[in-house]
């Protein structure tokens, strides 16, 4: 099987009772369930059975996730969320057909949000289609499909990104974003270019990627993976979206743009994001309980409104740094800077 960061840890696959209730759900989950003909495939009623235990280990259920393959009930689709960039969007919103991410990156939000480090597959993925439909009858929509998890990471398992690019080629109103750190070098594969499926690439300099993301791509990887997207006309957004404070980090952000430049023909970039960490009191107060000895996740973050955060002068100067790199070759309009 191609996909460079499947994790092989899939050894139990909880299945809900409810997918053999349409045959596109059962055939999505026996497409699946092909990859891993050794897994213990276990019938349960509800994902939230296993997903919602109480006194569970997100980082030591993450180091060996178990799969659930599910159907979602009730809303998939939500207004975007205020600590993210809506990129100047004004109907911004966000889709889950996951829950969970095969990548492990230490700061990731997911980590204090559920109580479980398994991932989720929602199959229903028509009935996300027919929400986003309806808001389409009423206004255009700006659409992030990759919010809780990478979708880009495990597509070669499930095919997602394929339908979603699909579906929005087909909605003149429709655009999405889809968020990754992969850097696989099949990503591409089976994808048509639209202006309107907007990749958008997390890039870390290589301190960071080393010590808090886990099992993603490399910087190399990705900026590979971007040229050869670049390259077969698909459209790319280059996020610098959390950054890190590291020990001398102006060094180590200067390495890595200094790279990105080398590499990427800026000039045909869609637009860049820019933000510092940030995160949700109630988030990362659970982070800290269950990731002691992180240092990403201990720093001591100034609260704001019940906003972690750098505090004000870091904040400033390490996005200004940033800024000011950026603005020597892309537009300051095609610069979005996230704002509180």
């Amino acid at each position: 099987m191609k996909g460079d960061f499947l994790n092989p840890s899939f050894s139990h696959i909880y299945i809900e009772r409810a997918v053999d209730q349409d045959p596109r759900w059962r055939a999505r989950a026996e497409q699946i369930l092909r990859h891993f003909p050794r897994a213990t495939c276990i019938p349960i009623e509800h994902y939230k059975d296993v997903f919602n235990r109480r006194h569970q280990s997100y980082p030591a259920q993450h180091r060996t996730q178990a799969l659930i393959l599910a159907v979602k009930h009730g809303r998939s689709v939500y207004p975007g969320a205020p600590v993210c960039q809506s990129m100047g969007e004004e109907h911004f919103y966000y889709a889950s057909s996951m829950m969970n991410c095969l990548f492990d990156c230490e700061y990731c939000y997911l980590k204090g949000m559920y109580p479980s480090g398994n991932l989720v597959i929602f199959l229903n993925l028509e009935d996300i289609f027919a929400e986003v439909e309806a808001l389409l009858r009423q206004h255009p929509v700006y659409l992030c499909i990759s919010y809780d998890t990478d979708l880009l990471a495990i597509e070669p398992l499930c095919g997602y990104v394929k339908a979603w690019t699909d579906f929005t080629a087909a909605h003149p109103d429709l655009s999405i974003e889809i968020r990754t750190k992969s850097g696989s070098e099949h990503l591409w594969e089976g994808f048509n270019p639209c202006p309107r499926n907007i990749f958008a690439f997390t890039l870390s300099p290589d301190y960071v990627v080393s010590h808090y993301e886990h099992r993603t791509g490399t910087l190399t990887q990705r900026l590979a993976s971007i040229r050869r997207g670049m390259a077969l006309g698909f459209t790319i957004r280059l996020c610098f979206d959390p950054m890190i404070a590291c020990p001398d980090w102006r060094t180590v952000y200067g390495g890595m743009l200094d790279e990105v430049l080398r590499t990427i023909p800026m000039a045909a970039v869609r637009d860049v994001s820019l933000g510092s960490f940030r995160l949700s009191d109630s988030y990362l107060k659970q982070m800290r309980r269950n990731m002691p000895d992180s240092a990403v996740v201990q720093y001591p973050y100034v609260n704001e409104n019940g906003v972690y955060h750098y505090d004000a002068a870091l904040t400033e100067e390490m996005e200004r740094f940033m800024l000011e790199r950026l603005t020597t070759v892309l537009p300051r309009e095609r610069i979005f800077r996230w704002e509180s």
